[in-house]
């Protein structure tokens, strides 16, 4: 199991679920961890210092190399400590996962203004701000001569990308607003040697539990010899490929959940109509496709 080795990894949220999945399987095929996790509750409240801490002497009892960071990724300098304590311990970075996340469910006539805040702040804000000092690390590698291999995957959602839940305006905005700067990144930074790529993940976390209906969706099987395709480690095998050097895909969002990867594509022209002078209303409202 070495096909991240060399690899110096920070993956956020990493202290349980989907993150902490992607942490175990980093660190068995080689790759040096960096566990973020602030240890907050499902709505982003509160700190716990244990979760990175656990995942790390798990990964070091397996014969692994990890570290823990505590540090709040919706934060500039939260993001900023993190990169760089990725540098100063194995010294450098090769791979960003951005998985850190938080639910306040809400529906739209009375969601407080804190709720709208902390999402965006934890989701979009803490994608974007560990994915910008990243950035700057590897920019620099470029311009000095040293052209990074570097990987970044970020986590949208579906309820941002092909099926919208009420009661997710703050998570489904910031989830779209994450696939959308994937492909902004992308764009931007393959010049400097660094894939961006999304997948939007579905399985049992504590969050999608908390989510009505998803639990009976995706429980656990009853049978011990019934394979668990809804269990959060069958998530990180994607993640763990386009982390890898070989790796060619850039530019990508994929929904993955139970035994299904699928590339998902965004925007796009359905129906047009036209018209050779200036629209009339009336023109518009008698043609426009509904």
């Amino acid at each position: 199991m070495t096909a991240l080795e060399g690899r110096v990894a920070v993956i956020t949220g990493a202290g349980r679920g989907i993150g902490r999945e992607h942490a175990l399987l980093f660190a068995a095929e080689g790759a040096r961890v960096v566990v973020n996790d602030l240890g907050g509750s499902n709505s982003g409240e509160g700190t716990d210092a244990g979760p990175a801490h656990e995942v790390v002497a798990e990964i070091r009892a397996a014969g692994g190399t990890a570290v823990a960071n505590t540090e709040n990724v919706a934060t500039w300098h939260g993001a900023k400590s993190l990169v760089q304590q990725a540098i100063d311990e194995f010294g450098r970075l090769d791979v960003v996962v951005n998985n850190a996340g938080i639910l306040r469910d809400c529906f739209i006539p009375t969601m407080a203004e804190s709720d709208w805040d902390a999402v965006i702040a934890v989701h979009l804000k803490g994608h974007f701000s560990v994915l910008r000092h990243a950035a700057e690390y590897w920019k620099a590698q470029s311009k000095g001569g040293d052209q990074p291999n570097a990987s970044v995957i970020n986590t949208a959602s579906g309820s941002g990308t092909t099926i919208p839940n009420a009661g997710q305006a703050n998570y489904g905005s910031a989830k779209a607003a994450i696939a959308a700067l994937t492909l902004v990144a992308a764009d931007e930074l393959e010049r400097y040697g660094v894939r961006v790529n999304a997948i939007a993940p579905i399985a049992r976390t504590r969050l999608t539990l908390a989510t009505p209906g998803m639990g009976v969706l995706m429980a656990e099987p009853d049978d011990d010899d019934e394979v668990d395709l809804f269990s959060p480690a069958n998530i990180a095998p994607l993640v763990a490929y386009l982390a890898t050097e070989k790796c060619p895909i850039t530019g990508h969002v994929y929904a993955v959940q139970g035994g299904a990867i699928s590339q998902l594509a965004g925007w796009h022209d359905v129906e047009t109509i036209e018209t050779d002078g200036l629209w009339q209303i009336d023109d518009i409202a008698r043609r426009l496709p509904s």
